[in-house]
């Protein structure tokens, strides 16, 4: 049974056309500033993959999972033109969410 909660997956990048992080969250808000932040160790915060440039919304926790790894596996051409479909300028649509930390 749902109880409302949502489920994202979310492309961050470094720059326009520049590094590229895959990740699934129920709580975007919080972990794109998370992130922004440095507080997560590993690959984002090494190369400061930090700009939340593209992200969907999921009803079910299965679902969002298989969307992102369906998105790592595509090649790096489909995801740029998967975010620049939705985003062009590559804005950090971090700004744009509803509850910011």
């Amino acid at each position: 049974m749902r109880h409302g909660k949502k489920y994202y997956v979310y492309i961050l990048a470094s720059k326009r056309n520049g590094t590229l992080y895959i990740g699934v969250t129920s709580d975007l808000s919080k972990r794109v500033y998370n992130h922004q932040q440095g507080v997560i160790d590993g690959f984002t915060k090494k190369y400061k993959v930090n700009i939340l440039v593209y992200y969907e919304i999921y009803d079910y926790v299965n679902d969002a999972l298989n969307r992102e790894k369906q998105l790592k596996k595509w090649e790096r051409k489909w995801k740029i033109e998967l975010i620049e479909n939705i985003n062009p300028c590559w804005m950090n649509l971090y700004y744009d969410l509803e509850q910011n930390y």
